[in-house]
């Protein structure tokens, strides 16, 4: 991981086109803005973690339900 200090009004570039900027600090928090295109997802930590919960328990459940349809399937032999 890489750590950086920056002051107020200072900026993080992390391409050509994503820019992180201190807007503010106070006692106990950093406020950030972030320039990015549109096609570039961003995201707080505690709501990427909760898409990824829920996507794990999504397909769980969609495994279950599909193991549970093709267990009651039979297969029919063709007689030659």
């Amino acid at each position: 991981m890489l750590v950086l200090s920056r002051k107020l009004n200072e900026e993080i570039r992390i391409s050509a086109d994503i820019v992180i900027k201190v807007i503010s600090l106070s006692e106990n928090q950093v406020k950030i803005g972030i320039e990015a295109p549109g096609s570039v997802k961003i995201l707080r930590g505690e709501v990427y973690e909760k898409i990824k919960e829920n996507t794990i328990a999504a397909s769980e459940s969609s495994k279950q339900k599909l193991a549970g349809d093709i267990s009651k399937l039979r297969v029919n032999k063709i007689k030659k």
